[in-house]
């Protein structure tokens, strides 16, 4: 190894908590092919979805299980008394009329139960504390985690006054991942991925684990007619200084390890 090299995995070393250290065997992790599927909840047309394949597809094949129409905001709801069609759009891409979580048990029971990881996104907006309830891109990763596979959501933060310059986000989203790939994930958990807005053209943001922010969102509901309206901001959200909230909105890529077990005992 050059010197280099050691510093940088120094670097890596010291930047995260010691329970979140390489794999024993990262280097072999790292050299070989995988096998990834990849879902989201905006469809299989959406541009974060082409934007991750693009940024997955230098570490293996990519098989995408999407949904056939934009899915968010249904958290984990799955389908189990009516049939659900799936269309295979070409090699390695299938079409399904249902859930994110209903595309992450047809590819891991079905079309691709052979799979090393699935992944999830890449979201057009935060998916930050308690949005991981609701989220259908976090849903597909939490959904993997259950049967037993390794899995990520990733979504994107959209600053106020900003768009999403997809190109930038895939290459980031790329890195984060490569840097996860080496990381040992204890079975029944996941990551979830939040990057920054804008994100920076000539370097790469820090990366933070983090735990999740517990403050619901600042919201209220009004009333037009015999309707009630959700009014709402994202960006003025309460947060913890040092939980997920917070770190990506100060412009680091928040990193959560979230169980799917939520019983705690003392």
């Amino acid at each position: 190894m050059t010197s280099g090299n050691r510093q940088r995995e120094a670097a890596l070393r010291t930047s995260r908590p010691e329970r979140y250290q390489r794999h024993p065997f990262a280097r072999m992790v790292e050299r070989a092919p995988l096998k990834i599927i990849l879902t989201n909840d905006d469809g299989i047309d959406a541009p974060g979805l082409e934007a991750f394949h693009d940024a997955l597809a230098p570490f293996g094949r990519v098989v995408i299980v999407a949904p056939k129409e934009p899915m968010s905001w249904v958290s984990h709801r799955v389908t189990a008394l009516s049939p659900i069609r799936v269309e295979q759009i070409e090699k390695d891409r299938f079409s399904v009329n249902g859930t994110p979580a209903d595309c992450s048990r047809i590819a891991l029971k079905y079309l691709a139960p052979d799979a090393s990881w699935l992944f999830s996104g890449i979201n057009p907006g935060a998916n930050l504390g308690s949005d991981v309830y609701n989220s259908g891109t976090v849903a597909a990763a939490r959904e993997a985690a259950i049967l037993g596979c390794r899995s990520a959501a990733v979504s994107q933060y959209i600053a106020r006054g900003h768009e999403i310059k997809w190109q930038h986000t895939g290459k980031q989203a790329g890195r984060a991942i490569g840097m996860l790939l080496s990381l040992f994930l204890e079975p029944g958990h996941f990551w979830n991925v939040n990057l920054p807005h804008p994100l920076p053209v000539d370097k790469t943001p820090e990366s933070l684990f983090c735990g999740l922010d517990s403050h619901p969102h600042k919201y209220e509901f009004i009333r037009e007619g015999d309707t009630l309206i959700y009014r709402g901001t994202i960006h003025d959200r309460p947060r913890d200084p040092d939980k997920d909230v917070a770190c990506c909105f100060d412009g680091k890529i928040s990193i959560t390890r979230i169980a799917i077990g939520t019983t705690s005992y003392k």
